[in-house]
């Protein structure tokens, strides 16, 4: 006896089940319950169950897909923007997938330098200066991460990375320059420039950037994709409008916003009329806040204290039905008239973040130290 469930999706499944005996060996044996009991009949049945083939090549039920916008123009990081940037995207992946994480700002947002990047600057150079003169001694060397090597004072570490490992990049940058065809371009940047983790790494904490503090930098070695749209005003507004419109088109389950930026109710309103989770990340609560399913605040989120869990998800015959047991005045807000559609689970961490430290060069114009923008 062969039977077979079938799991309607685009790929379908079959499962066999295999009975002892055939139903033509059954019809010559003596019917005896027990028998009967020894072998039982095999019900079969179709179940609607949602399943996709993942990248190890096994069929598992689909998890929604997450999309998050930022608004770096309305909402920039107050810190280190890669440790904020991981924070927000580890949050969102809570939901589901992330599919797309997006940032818009236009430029003056990557050249300005905010204050507590001047803050940071100016400590440490101040240190620097301590340490030249002997009246701070560092408790351990500085240690070089490209080579090891030790150095007394941060400054020595400085001069040293400079005159050796960033001199002996730009000696290789220059060969890359120098050849010709695309081959043997990419077997040079494969053999000598991708992959050198450790050089970036000292470079970011070693080197200041010309032109800002490395944002979109940071950014993108989070995972995110900066977009610079133009000089104008509503720019990057109309730009995260245009991708919430084609996430919304794409079947998308959850939306993140990143923004405190009133002109976004309308579209938040279109997006939960089409059934979508919306999540706004702000400072305010009351522009936003009252369109979307969830609002959490950004200072928590990017220092990584809020760990949003969904649990489940329960729908009522004519909308969402409130199952949450949280404080909503501290972490969230509602409608009268609208209820969540999602129980989250908030769990506090107190996780210490690694700031970078940023340096100032001795011929560096003290220009950078108004706060204004630079162009």
């Amino acid at each position: 006896m062969n039977n077979s469930v079938i799991l309607h999706n685009a790929n379908a499944i079959h499962f066999n089940f295999h009975s002892a005996l055939s139903q033509t060996q059954r019809r010559h044996l003596p019917w005896n319950k027990h028998l009967t009991q020894r072998y039982p009949r095999i019900q079969c049945c179709c179940v609607e169950i949602d399943m996709v083939k993942n990248s190890q090549g096994i069929y598992a039920p689909k998890s929604d897909k997450v999309v998050v916008l930022w608004d770096l123009d309305n909402k920039p990081p107050r810190g280190p923007p890669y440790d904020a940037a991981v924070s927000l995207k580890t949050l969102a992946s809570r939901f589901g997938e992330v599919t797309d994480f997006s940032a818009y700002a236009n430029r003056h947002a990557f050249v300005h330098l905010p204050q507590w990047v001047l803050h940071e600057r100016r400590e440490r150079r101040s240190l620097d200066i301590l340490e030249r003169k002997g009246v701070v001694t560092p408790s351990e060397p500085y240690t070089c991460g490209v080579c090891g090597r030790k150095c007394k004072t941060h400054m020595d570490l400085k001069k040293h990375f400079k005159q050796l490992h960033q001199r002996e990049r730009e000696k290789k940058l220059n060969r890359l320059k120098s050849l010709k065809g695309k081959k043997k371009r990419d077997r040079f940047k494969e053999r000598f420039l991708r992959g050198n983790h450790k050089y970036n790494e000292a470079a970011r904490t070693l080197l200041v950037p010309k032109v800002g503090y490395g944002l979109a930098a940071e950014l993108r070695r989070a995972g995110v994709f900066v977009k610079t749209v133009e000089d104008k005003p509503q720019a990057a507004d109309w730009a995260l409008k245009r991708q919430m419109v084609h996430s919304m088109s794409r079947g998308i389950d959850w939306l993140f916003l990143v923004s405190d930026d009133s002109d976004f109710s309308e579209m938040l309103r279109r997006a939960r009329e089409a059934d979508l989770g919306t999540v706004v990340v702000g400072d305010w609560d009351r522009a936003l806040g009252r369109h979307a399913d969830l609002w959490v605040p950004w200072s928590a989120v990017e220092n990584g204290e809020v760990d949003l869990v969904p649990k489940r998800k329960k729908r009522r015959e004519h909308g969402f039905q409130d199952i949450d047991g949280h404080d909503r005045d501290d972490w969230g807000v509602l409608n009268e008239d609208e209820e969540l559609g999602q129980e989250f689970m908030l769990h506090s961490e107190d996780e210490d973040e690694d700031v970078e430290n940023y340096y100032y060069d001795d011929d560096e114009e003290e220009e950078e130290e108004d706060g204004l923008y630079i162009f």
